[in-house]
């Protein structure tokens, strides 16, 4: 089955686009550096059920979501911690505290598994919001890989800028050299404790947003109906629509 083709889109959709997002959902099938290829698409499912999840609405309308008592709309393949992270990282982000991640790792969610279900979850959410921007209906998961995952951890790590560790703002060298040119933005940096996630990232924002080079740029750019200005205006409305405060 040939994924994202956009047969059915009522606008003309870039290649490029279709491309990034068939290459994704290749990678979100096999192991990862912490989940395995039936985790990694669990944490994808979990995303589509926080959307319609009634204890997810009920928590975000309370004063404090610890005031609320319940459980989630999930699947049966990930465990509660897990299924919680995902959830919140759709419907409750703001919320998201640094003792909330502490205690996640104390009792068996591991910092490393967090970087990765955060990967995971906001570019599953991104493609999925595209579809839905289009009224397509979001695409079908994909069939999980079978493997182990790699637990690899890269080696220049610092934990003083986020809530969780990062490659320090130059340590992206050896295995690493690839993430980005000399310094980089701490917001790209988020996800480098688990550097494939970063790039999927990367990989999917080149085409859904810009490169990381061309961030730098400013204009029109070949390709694109909207110019710089305009994009970071929609992203501007949409950035604070989500309660985006970076």
């Amino acid at each position: 089955m040939q994924h994202f083709t956009y047969d059915d889109s009522p606008y003309p959709i870039r290649a490029g686009l279709g491309e990034a997002h068939r290459r994704f959902w290749d990678e979100l099938s096999k192991p990862g550096n912490w989940f395995t290829g039936k985790q990694r698409v669990a944490i994808a499912q979990e995303v589509r059920y926080a959307i319609i999840c009634p204890f997810c609405k009920e928590r975000k309308a309370a004063l404090s979501p610890y005031s609320v008592k319940g459980e989630h709309l999930c699947g049966d393949t990930l465990e509660p911690r897990v299924v919680d992270a995902v959830h919140r990282v759709i419907t409750d982000q703001s919320r998201i505290t640094q003792s909330y991640i502490d205690d996640n790792a104390a009792n068996g969610l591991s910092e490393e598994e967090y970087v990765e279900l955060v990967g995971v979850a906001v570019i599953v959410f991104s493609i999925d919001e595209f579809h839905r921007a289009l009224g397509l209906s979001p695409e079908p998961l994909p069939e999980p890989q079978a493997g182990e995952p790699s637990r690899y951890r890269p080696a220049q790590i610092e934990r003083e800028t986020g809530f969780v560790s990062m490659i320090t703002p130059d340590g992206a060298t050896g295995e690493e050299a690839d993430l980005w040119p000399d310094r980089t933005a701490n917001v790209l940096r988020a996800l480098s404790l688990v550097p494939n996630a970063l790039r999927a990232w990367i990989m999917v924002a080149t085409e859904q947003y810009l490169s990381i080079r061309a961030m730098t740029q400013f204009g029109d750019f070949e390709g694109r109906a909207l110019n710089r200005m305009q994009m970071e205006l929609v992203a501007g409305r949409v950035s604070s629509y989500n309660e985006c405060f970076y």
